[in-house]
């Protein structure tokens, strides 16, 4: 490498958080220049797919229950959630949010006294963030919705059998099995969530100070460049190291779900990459 390159990865590492170049370059661009700054934008990337697929993981399993309650004050509500983030665009999802959080009042919302500060919600790493939790939260609640339909009655008998009620048997029966038959489909879920936060810089939450996403970065040199077939592949190509990651560390986990039963009948994991949401 270099020493060129290797100055341009020092100033331009991280400059999607903020550290390093204040300015992007304006010509003479490299191929160090464009993986490093698609690669500093990728981090946003990460960000957004992490803390998404982490808090959603939570709701969702509470939707997937609520929605399989007996009691209609449950089930309908989490029903009507599912329906509405599943059956609209999460494109139209990030415009429609920003433009309500716009019209809140920046200076702040008094609540008892205190006032709140909601500026920071238009921000993409709060506002968009949590577009993406709710719109992971119902595609993941309607695949644990389905495994949870689909745990075998043999294992809810045996369970009952024992004298396991309550908690204690959503704990140590149906949650485990449950995650035994979602994960290969959750997984795919993880993977196309990653896919989604490059929408977020290209729906309504602009990029503050230039600081964006992998995409961002891509669509910044093909502009300047008129050349789109040198920085989306590196964009893609950053994008498949992803996957092949979040592939690896779902399969280890897919392991360990199914670390009781013999080898040739541990489910494979099956990625079915989804062409649109």
């Amino acid at each position: 490498m270099s020493d060129s390159c290797t100055q341009i990865i020092a100033d331009y590492a991280f400059r999607s958080l903020g550290y390093g170049e204040r300015l992007l370059p304006r010509s003479d661009f490299t191929l160090c220049h464009e993986f490093t700054l698609i690669g500093s934008g990728l981090i946003w990337n990460v960000y957004f797919g992490t803390l998404a697929l982490l808090f959603g993981f939570f709701f969702a399993t509470g939707l997937a229950l609520a929605k399989a309650a007996p009691s209609a004050a449950l089930r309908r509500p989490a029903e009507l959630f599912i329906f509405v983030f599943r059956g609209s665009p999460l494109f139209i999802q990030f415009f429609l949010a920003y433009e309500l959080l716009v019209m809140l009042p920046k200076a702040g919302i008094d609540v008892f006294g205190i006032t709140i500060e909601t500026a920071w919600t238009t921000r993409a790493w709060a506002g968009a963030l949590f577009v993406l939790f709710l719109n992971t939260s119902a595609y993941s609640a309607e695949i644990f919705y389905g495994a949870l339909q689909s745990v075998p009655k043999g294992d809810i008998e045996a369970a009952d059998a024992y004298g396991l009620t309550g908690w204690t048997k959503f704990r140590r029966v149906l949650w485990p099995t449950m995650l035994r038959l979602a994960w290969p489909s959750y997984t795919n879920e993880a993977i196309f969530l990653f896919h989604a936060t490059t929408l977020v810089f290209f729906s309504g939450f602009p990029a503050f100070q230039q600081r964006g996403d992998a995409l961002y970065y891509a669509k910044f040199f093909a502009d300047k460049t008129f050349n789109p077939f040198i920085p989306y592949p590196i964009t893609a190509f950053y994008f498949i190291l992803v996957t092949l990651a979040l592939i690896g560390l779902f399969g280890i986990v897919n392991r360990r779900l199914n670390r009781h039963l013999p080898g040739h009948h541990r489910p494979k994991l099956r990625i079915r990459p989804q062409i649109i949401r």
